[in-house]
């Protein structure tokens, strides 16, 4: 797996599984900033926003769902890249109006080297 050195906005309610993705990202070079919901993650932004390269947003969270953080944060810098993490399928949460097309999700569970590998991909994107 390929790692970085860029910064990733963690946004997960469960515990466990941030921890999880924070270890992981830290172990192959990321820096990690953590949320525990939306309302933090858009909180994080404001106080990271010129250092955080991708948001990597669990899809429903307490407070404010991913896709409503992402938006506010949108709103702040447009072109931020996003990857969206569900344990409902991306077909699910596309038809459900959770999310549109074209934005970048995976599902739960994920292997630490397939999550490597997609946030490679989402970063190297042009």
């Amino acid at each position: 797996a390929t790692g970085g050195t860029e910064t990733i906005l963690v946004a997960e309610d469960d515990g466990m599984i941030r921890n999880l993705t924070r270890s992981v990202l830290t172990e192959f070079g990321y820096t990690v900033i953590e949320a525990s919901d939306g309302e933090e993650a858009v909180r994080q932004f404001r106080d990271h926003a010129d250092g955080i390269d991708l948001l990597l947003f669990d899809v429903i969270m307490p407070k404010k769902n991913g896709k409503a953080a992402y938006e506010e944060i949108r709103q702040m810098r447009t072109g931020i890249r996003a990857l969206f993490i569900s344990g409902y399928s991306a077909d699910i949460i596309t038809k459900e109006g959770v999310l549109e097309r074209g934005l970048d999700v995976v599902t739960k569970p994920i292997s630490p080297l397939e999550l490597l590998r997609k946030v490679r991909e989402v970063l190297d994107r042009k």
